[in-house]
């Protein structure tokens, strides 16, 4: 449970006018187009590595951008996708268990190949519609030049990717633009997870079996909260902050889809966790939302903090889980803002209650199933 106070938390804002980058965040957003929040990130990485193609071309004279801009977008695919873990993942999860000093050197052989892949499918494609008047193989074999600097750009990249995923998608966009180097007056929802008997399993499991356990129940969110346009902002323990801004968590309900996602997600593979774990994860959840100040804090380490009372009422909130004995709580201030609920829930009206904290009472709700039955 995070404690009362300024939560020093990671977050994502709306668009706003502060510089070049956030204007051109705020047009992109303007275009309505059918591509999920996340991919934009994809999208520009892939239109970096064009670019790098076409500074290849600029330095060395090779007199056809186009070619080299198809080479860059398919040597950064090919060494993203392994990064990832698309392409090769066993490989992938045996590298990141070898010691450093070996871990480099195989990582650098892999990156070659999966630059040489890269560079080969481009050559093919380049080859067969006549864009380059190279031979097929060298149009398709790269050269030791070539790999020298398409190693140093992917490096480049892979770095800007483990940056985002350190530190969050939204807050290292947030970060770059400088979103919130002056404090920012918002809205915003936070959805408390909290991970149901995690304290039990560890005395009986152990420290590292339950740091196993939570670390996949967390990973299970991240899909969901990225389907539903979240940002997972911290853990604390065995609970996951995840927030919205205000418009966006509203629209389509997508703050209450986002916690039924996880908790089809976990049961949906109820027969798996029990045989990886010999349990199936249950959580409690509770939803939120109100005026914050949100500012970038910190000098030699940089995070995003949230000010204001609506963080630490989604923390009482949570607790009152188990005084209710409800898995997920909404407030009657979220709910009464909710245009309408997801399909097949309703909203069990729970009185009153007093929080800690708090002059007012909170008007609390259930989130359930609607044919289930009023207790």
């Amino acid at each position: 449970m995070p404690a009362a106070g300024p939560a020093d938390h990671r977050s994502s804002g709306e668009p706003d006018s502060v510089g070049l980058a956030a204007r051109a965040a705020e047009f992109l957003r303007t275009l309505r187009l059918p591509i999920p929040q996340h991919a934009w990130f994809w999208i520009g990485i892939l239109a970096l590595s064009a670019g790098a193609g076409l500074l290849y071309d600029a330095l060395f004279k090779n007199g056809i951008p186009l070619v080299a801009a198809i080479h860059g977008v398919f040597i950064g695919a090919c060494a993203l996708l392994m990064e990832r873990g698309t392409l090769l993942p066993r490989l992938q999860a045996r590298l990141r268990r070898l010691p450093t000093f070996l871990y480099v050197p195989i990582a650098e052989l892999a990156y070659v190949g999966m630059i040489t892949l890269g560079h080969a499918t481009g050559g093919v494609i380049v080859w067969s519609t006549g864009l380059s008047p190279e031979p097929f193989a060298e149009a398709v074999v790269p050269s030791l030049r070539v790999l020298v600097y398409a190693l140093a750009v992917s490096a480049l990249l892979v770095f800007v990717v483990r940056m985002r995923d350190l530190i969050g998608a939204e807050v290292f966009v947030n970060l770059l633009v400088g979103r919130y180097h002056r404090p920012v007056e918002e809205e915003r929802i936070f959805l408390f997870v909290d991970v149901v008997g995690s304290t039990a399993y560890a005395e009986t499991h152990g420290a590292l079996r339950t740091q196993a356990f939570l670390s996949a129940v967390f990973a299970t969110l991240a899909e969901p909260v990225r389907r539903c346009q979240g940002s997972t902002d911290d853990f604390v323990g065995d609970m996951a902050m995840i927030t919205w801004p205000m418009a966006r968590g509203l629209q389509g309900a997508r703050c209450v889809a986002c916690v039924l996602a996880i908790q089809d997600s976990l049961t949906r593979d109820a027969a798996a966790w029990q045989e990886r774990f010999g349990t199936v994860p249950r959580i409690r959840a509770a939803l939120h939302g109100g005026p914050v100040v949100t500012a970038e804090i910190g000098v030699d380490r940089h995070k995003i903090a949230y000010f204001g009372d609506a963080v630490n009422v989604t923390a009482r909130l949570e607790a009152l889980c188990r005084t209710l004995d409800a898995p997920v709580l909404i407030s009657g201030d979220l709910l009464a803002k909710l245009p309408r609920l997801p399909e097949g829930v309703r909203a069990r009206p729970l009185g009153e209650h007093a929080v800690r904290g708090r002059d007012q009472v909170l008007a609390v709700a259930a989130l359930e199933p609607a044919t289930q039955t009023a207790a």
